[in-house]
């Protein structure tokens, strides 16, 4: 063969010492920071974890992502596991459950499953304390586990554009999808969701007053039509007043209205049907009345909440001045006397909330999921420190693959921060710890898993390399543990490190800045599953680790080539010359040109 187009590329050239290899991904990263997963369907750990340590690995992370499989796993294994721990000098991270740290489901939110995730999570760290009860073990948990991206983003040609959002109504735990869509109207060719959603606020809160409205003036019209009807009726004298057919309404489904009725018909049929019109109007107003009573108060609270949260104090003293005034006309509200006096007060009440800024009763889903998670994961940050002091487990949170919920750079970095403020919060009132001190501890306990695969892959949303590397200078600083994997992405496939596109090079250099102690857990299983080989191999020859502590030659990505094999390592052919395997020329029968004689091509029985 002749040119460039050769057959194989022949062993590694020791002339060039600056070259690593082709799958070479650029950084140079020392064997011992790498670590091996155990297999997530297996309760056998104790098996898993000494599996893996057989292969060379010094760090292994147990993969309990089930949690049916981690209540299968006896407290006496990972006793065992420390014991193995110690005797090898090996170390040993944990990968908790995946469960839905928010308590959203397809169903809606519900406080309960947050809660029941909370507990599940307590039980992974509680017990990977037993792994390493004199350190600090890594537990790592996804931000969400299941949930869709709650705002959809991608990358056009004007930059990244909000394509949808996902809105929850907090009072019901509902939610439901915003899809902006061009207003020709207006002249609203692009409309953002979060125009969309103080649109929606403000459109509902303006329902909200109508309705209240409504009622009250359905109410007090109805009223208005009894009082009239006192001047031209031909009531008896005992409820010719206004005062005294009021005494008659509220008694109109006792004995004595009854029989009053009873009698009225049998004396004055006329008078009789006049004032049974005059008790149903009473009743329709008092229903109205009462319901739109009912509806400002929770359009009170509505008000009140967002005056509390904006600190707004002129809005909130207005509310409190409104809330000591009505207080005192529906003391007495069950007394049908008052139903008119009340109509008008809600009134008033109506127009004082319609000076009030829009109640946020729809929020982004994003926003809601985020104050969740953080209420799960810095409750049991603080569970944990608060039984376990300095040798507490660290809460290290992963960002899923791309196009799930908070996946983002951005989102994680602010899940991060409100997850340490709730922390620092409760440990100052709880445990009189200084702010100082809460701080510091929730750095150290509280931070992220990186997965370079998930975040590379929001390729598919049109973001390019450079977009993928600042996702990680977002999230740097929160950085402690790293899980690798390779892909090319637009789907989470997993490939060893070398394999795809990820910029690993970048990402690590970024990373180094912050924590250059991090250790990088590879993560490949649909590898092993289609090619059956440990990944670790093909990783320390992407990173070009050094074979010996010295960081010189040979390094592994030498070794994998280092006799020249055709496609050598990627389960094409052998990892060495076909020769040594008897595949070779001269390993032929004689007929065919080979060395061998007296055997069959087809069965390797002597030839007759």
């Amino acid at each position: 063969m002749g040119g460039d187009h050769q057959f194989y590329g022949g062993a590694t050239d020791y002339m060039k010492p600056a070259e690593y290899g082709e799958s070479f991904v650029g950084y140079q990263e020392k064997a011992g920071v790498f670590g091996l997963t155990t297999d997530p369907r297996s309760a056998n750990q104790i098996k898993a974890v000494s599996d893996k340590l057989n292969t060379g690995a010094k760090v292994v992370e147990i993969t309990a992502i089930s949690a049916e499989l981690l209540e299968n796993i006896p407290n006496q294994h990972l006793d065992e596991i420390r014991r193995l721990k110690e005797l090898t000098g090996s170390e040993i991270t944990f990968h908790g459950p995946l469960v839905e740290a928010t308590g959203i489901s397809q169903q809606g939110w519900d406080e309960s499953r947050r809660e029941q995730a909370e507990r599940q999570m307590w039980s992974a760290v509680d017990r990977s304390h037993k792994i390493d009860p004199k350190g600090n073990i890594v537990v790592t948990f996804h931000t969400t586990s299941g949930l869709p991206e709650m705002l959809t983003r991608v990358k056009g040609e004007n930059g990244e554009e909000a394509k949808e959002m996902w809105i929850i109504d907090e009072r019901e735990g509902k939610f439901v999808p915003i899809k902006p869509k061009p207003d020709y109207f207006n002249n609203e060719k692009n409309p953002k969701p979060e125009a969309e959603l103080a649109k929606l606020n403000k459109e509902n809160w303006e329902k909200s007053l109508s309705a209240v409205n409504f009622h009250a003036y359905q109410g007090k019209n109805a009223l208005e039509s009894v009082e009239n009807a006192f001047e031209r009726s031909a009531l008896p004298e005992e409820v010719k007043n206004e005062k005294a057919f009021f005494e008659l309404y509220a008694k109109a489904g006792t004995p004595d209205g009854q029989k009053f009725m009873e009698r009225l018909r049998e004396s004055n049929p006329s008078a009789a049907k006049i004032a049974e019109k005059m008790i149903n109007d009473i009743t329709y107003a008092d229903i109205h009345v009462r319901d739109a009573y009912l509806q400002l108060q929770n359009l009170f609270n509505q008000a009140y909440s967002v005056a509390e949260s904006t600190s707004d104090d002129a809005a909130r003293q207005r509310l409190n001045e409104y809330r000591e005034h009505i207080k005192e006309k529906t003391r007495n509200l069950e007394d049908p006397k008052h139903v008119a006096e009340l109509a008008t007060e809600v009134q008033q009440g109506i127009k004082l909330l319609s000076t009030i800024q829009p109640p946020k009763v729809f929020r982004p889903l994003n926003e809601f999921a985020m104050d969740k998670a953080s209420d799960t994961f810095s409750n049991v940050a603080f569970s944990a420190f608060k039984k376990f002091k300095d040798t507490a487990p660290i809460i290290s949170i992963e960002n899923p693959p791309a196009g799930s919920g908070l996946s983002r750079g951005e989102d994680i970095k602010k899940l991060i921060e409100e997850t340490r403020g709730k922390f620092v919060k409760k440990a100052h009132e709880e445990l009189g710890l200084s702010e100082k001190e809460a701080r510091q501890q929730a750095e150290k306990l509280i931070g992220v898993t990186w997965d370079v695969g998930h975040i590379n892959m929001i390729r598919k949303y049109g973001y390019n390399e450079k977009d993928v590397v600042k996702e990680t200078e977002k999230i740097a600083p929160f950085i402690k543990h790293v899980h690798l994997s390779d892909n090319f992405g637009l789907e989470h496939t997993e490939l060893p490190m070398g394999m795809g596109n990820v910029p690993i090079k970048e990402h690590l250099e970024l990373i180094k800045k912050y924590n250059d102690k991090a250790k990088k857990i590879i993560e490949t299983g649909p590898w092993y599953q289609h090619f059956q080989r440990s990944p670790l191999p093909e990783t320390l020859a992407a990173f070009g680790s050094p074979i010996y502590g010295m960081k010189m030659a040979p390094y592994w990505s030498n070794v994998r080539g280092l006799s020249g094999g055709y496609f050598s390592g990627y389960g094409i052919n052998p990892d060495i010359h076909h020769s040594l395997y008897g595949a070779g020329f001269s390993g032929l029968p004689v007929e065919l040109g080979g060395q061998i004689a007296g055997r069959s091509r087809l069965s390797g029985a002597p030839m007759e």
